[in-house]
């Protein structure tokens, strides 16, 4: 999650401090339609899979909790 976290704040340089496992990712627009699709290859990096589109919804992308549950919780 660091590594999810620093790519967050380098996309958000305004941003200030931690960003909590519940906090809505696109209603704070940390995350836009521009880097929408950096944010899947980071995902599909760190995960070691591939994310099929077709078989996901924003809300697996809403929230710091939701993504670690969806995508990263096979990983170490």
């Amino acid at each position: 999650m660091d590594r999810i976290a620093a790519w967050l704040h380098e996309k958000n340089p305004g941003l200030d401090g931690p960003i909590a496992a519940d906090e809505d990712l696109i209603e704070a627009r940390l995350i836009d339609s521009m880097d929408f699709l950096e944010f899947v290859d980071l995902l599909e990096e760190l995960s070691g899979t591939t994310i099929d589109l077709q078989e996901v919804t924003i809300d697996d992308f809403r929230t710091l909790d939701n993504v670690r549950k969806r995508f990263l919780a096979a990983c170490p």
